[in-house]
């Protein structure tokens, strides 16, 4: 018996992208599903991250046309990793296995097939890992890459090259079930699932449509998220600049005893001055490092919810909170 796949969405101001990404994951699915490759109760599920414009319109109406197109309708924005959560979770339920990909049609819905054949060969995990970034702007290409490099030097594992386009098994989904952190950075969390990985390398396209959700604002922005969520390098590296520091300053004032029992003058206010701006310039971004953690602590010992589901759209409607 073929397993049932379904293809997690997530979807935030897509509305003028999602007629033809729903025109392609059909056909996709449709055409595995004549070649007996998944069941036939496999489907499209996409979550809607509380979007300001018709997504959730469009969902409803792609659903009532084709059973193949199933929903999720966020209560409202919890940002794409969440939202991301909220459909896997919503899957787990429902699939054998999951792949989950973005709405913009830029990542090869080919691979799909590659993934599988994977997946029917063992691996619990398969990663979509971009083959380069010829069609990326250089400054684009450059900061992707620092991304990648930054996240693995502060300790956070992760793919290099690999976004959100990944395949996981019912097993790896229950599994990550069992991380219950409220800071989400699914690509430095799944690594740690462990179980059997591959990998399949993509060329990936433009944007059929719309604008990207992630400018450089959000990009420094969702760096910063996975460093903080998954390691404490930097509070490491602050703990190395403070001792360097006092070394530093020990070797000063053994250099100014001198001078002062040679007889000479110490010279200047402008390096004490420079000293004192450098010196409180470390302490405030110490103090900024150290309070995004504190902030961290604070957030997971409320424990709010991750994601509330408003609806879910399938071949039996219902609710769920």
């Amino acid at each position: 018996m073929e397993d049932i796949l379904y293809i997690v969405v997530p979807c935030y101001n897509e509305e003028e992208v999602l007629p033809e990404t729903a025109r392609r994951l059909g056909a996709k699915l449709e055409g595995l599903i004549a070649q007996r490759v998944i069941a036939q109760e496999s489907r499209v599920l996409f979550v809607n991250d509380g979007s300001r414009d018709g997504t959730w319109c469009e969902i409803v109406r792609l659903h009532e046309r084709c059973p193949l197109f199933c929903g999720v309708d966020l209560s409202r924005n919890r940002g794409h990793q969440n939202a991301l959560l909220a459909g896997l979770m919503t899957a787990k339920e429902r699939a054998d296995v999951v792949i989950s990909m973005d709405a913009d049609l830029q990542d090869d819905i080919d691979a799909v097939d590659g993934m599988l054949a994977q997946y029917y060969d063992g691996c619990d995990i398969v990663y979509g890992v971009r083959s380069g970034r010829k069609k990326d702007t250089y400054f684009k290409r450059v900061t992707a890459e620092a991304f990648y490099r930054l996240m693995n030097a502060m300790g956070a594992e992760t793919v290099f090259n690999h976004a959100d386009y990944r395949l996981m098994s019912r097993r790896a989904l229950e599994s990550l079930a069992e991380y219950r952190e409220v800071n989400l950075f699914l690509r430095g969390i799944i690594p740690l699932v462990g179980y059997r990985t591959g990998t399949v390398e993509y060329e990936r396209g433009e944007r059929f449509a719309g604008e990207s959700k992630y400018p450089l604002r959000k990009m420094i922005s969702f760096a910063m998220e996975g460093i903080t969520s998954l390691s404490v390098q930097p509070i490491r590296y602050i703990t190395l600049l403070g001792v360097a520091i006092f070394l530093v300053s020990i070797i000063t004032l053994i250099y100014t005893i001198v001078r002062w029992a040679l007889g000479m003058t110490v010279a200047g206010w402008a390096s004490v001055t420079c000293s004192v701006w450098a010196i409180g310039g470390l302490i405030l971004l110490s103090l900024g490092v150290i309070g995004e953690y504190i902030g961290k602590i604070y957030l997971e010992s409320k424990a709010r919810p991750r994601f509330i589901i408003r609806e879910i759209l399938e071949d039996t409607d219902g609710e769920a909170d």
